[in-house]
């Protein structure tokens, strides 16, 4: 049994993966690591497997027409997103075209929120997997390879002639400690080289310690659409063996990124685990997605391990703002956070968002004032992006906020993000434009520049990661976004 793993051409360097897919201003671009988690559990199992990952290996759909024909996969995996989708839907049409005997599954959160609407569109696509699909993939190849009944592989939805059948959902992974290390998949299918994240130093290898995020916010993708709002978590000892096995088989990695919705949810386990890595003398930088609320004493022994810097999201400077989108943070936390991140020698980078249920000009405004008070090391500025399957995506569409139906036109012609929300009082057009301004005044401050400048003599080894994301995001910076009003639907 042959399962061929894509993540599928598009446009150069589309950064499917992320929360919010696009081609990105700083030249971002993410590990497939959900679907190398799961080319990991296949493998494991016995199954023949071959992960490719078009965007980052520059292939066009030829060179994947040309793999899978030499692969002659019996079980074919696309990743999709939201603004990918009728490209994604396409890939498969020529993939069956090529290989009329393979099933063909669509995974990740678009098709997870939209099933039904998916397998609908397009009939070479033969199921979908909703929400984590780990085994639901080991499952699936299992019944092919024994011609058995799609009814029993929980998780998927199916065309069953002219009907689409839902099978029970599937639940989430309790142990996460059985899943086999992620980066044993990069080091046989992938270039840590392709990959790039401002936010640790290049290049860098992505791994998780966690799954599922139990806070509410209404915009995030991933709790709402795909591991849920249950925190589940590796043991310590079993994320401190995966970073030994990263400083051993990757001799060129200069760090780890943790790409937890929130490394931080428990700070107790967040102290131990920086403990176990000083105790087993790990020595790599690493960076993660964090949470307001982490004490000094905790980000000092993190700083000891080797945490460089953490991933934060402020959001807004409107505290009813942040009440609106059930952040559940409050702007003196930020303030203390901020104080804690700087005395503990942490890097932050902080980000903010517009358009915001509740958003004025005034709000906007307190928000850049908050992003120059905290003055993290590096902040982005965007308008929110919602997609189905959150209740931000509900909220916009029944308040017929949302300027478009039209999947693609998230992005603009050449991949960025476009906004395609307003809100009740303000356009499209003037969120972008503010979120321009924002940055400009953020990063063209002389204070700003004299310590970037300072930050690369004194820290030599930021000079790589500043430089190459310096390069793509300071004419988007200096330009800003070529975009034109919407008319609202």
């Amino acid at each position: 049994m042959k399962v061929l793993l894509i993540n599928p051409p598009y446009l150069k360097k589309f950064s499917r993966p992320q929360r919010s897919p696009a081609v990105t201003k700083s030249g971002t671009l993410y590990f497939p690591l959900w679907l190398a988690y799961a080319t990991g559990v296949l493998e494991e199992k016995g199954f023949e497997v071959n992960l490719v990952d078009a965007p980052a290996d520059n292939f066009s759909i030829g060179d994947i027409i040309e793999k899978a024909l030499t692969f002659q996969p019996n079980l074919i995996v696309l990743d999709t997103s939201t603004p990918s989708i009728d490209n994604d839907v396409a890939v498969a049409r020529r993939l069956k075209e090529t290989c009329p005997s393979s099933f063909i599954i669509l995974v990740g959160t678009h098709v997870s929120a939209l099933p039904e609407e998916v397998l609908n569109k397009e009939n070479s696509v033969d199921a979908v997997a909703r929400n984590e699909y780990d085994y639901t993939l080991h499952d699936l190849a299992k019944i092919l390879s024994e011609k058995g009944d799609l009814k029993t592989v929980r998780g998927i939805s199916y065309r069953n002639g002219n009907e689409i059948i839902h099978n029970p959902g599937r639940p989430y992974i309790e142990n996460l400690n059985e899943l086999p290390f992620v980066s044993k998949v990069y080091k046989e299918f992938l270039r840590i080289e392709n990959y790039f994240n401002p936010n640790a130093l290049y290049p860098m290898v992505t791994i998780t310690t966690s799954r599922g995020c139990p806070f509410p916010c209404t915009f995030c993708v991933y709790p709402q659409t795909l591991m849920g709002r249950g925190f589940r978590q590796r043991s310590i000892n079993n994320v401190v063996e995966e970073m030994e096995y990263i400083t051993k088989n990757f001799p060129q990695a200069k760090a780890v990124f943790f790409e937890d919705d929130t490394l931080t949810v428990n700070k107790k386990r967040c102290k131990e685990l920086a403990e176990c890595i000083i105790q087993k003398k790990v020595n790599i930088s690493w960076t993660a997605n964090a949470r307001v609320g982490l004490d000094y004493e905790t980000m000092r022994t993190m700083k000891t391990a080797g945490c460089r810097s953490l991933c934060v999201g402020f959001e807004s400077g409107s505290q009813q703002v942040l009440d609106n989108m059930k952040k559940k943070l409050s702007l003196a936390e930020m303030e203390a956070f901020m104080a804690n991140a700087k005395k503990a020698g942490m890097l932050i980078h902080g980000c903010f968002m517009a358009g915001l249920p509740g958003e004025t000009k005034e709000t906007l405004q307190e928000t850049l004032q908050l992003a120059k008070r905290l003055n993290p090391d590096t902040a982005q500025f965007y308008p929110v992006m919602v997609y189905p399957g959150t209740e931000a995506y509900t909220w916009y569409k029944e308040k017929r906020l949302i300027t478009t139906d039209n999947f693609s036109e998230w992005l603009t012609p050449e991949g960025l993000h476009n906004t395609v929300i307003s809100t009740e009082e303000l356009s499209s057009y003037d969120l972008v434009r503010f979120c321009d301004g924002a940055r400009r005044s953020f990063y063209l401050r002389p204070g700003y520049l004299l310590y970037k400048l300072k930050q690369m003599i004194t820290h030599p080894r930021e000079i790589k990661r500043t430089l190459k994301s310096a390069r793509t995001f300071l004419k988007y910076l200096l330009r800003g976004s070529d975009v034109k009003p919407k008319i609202q639907c």
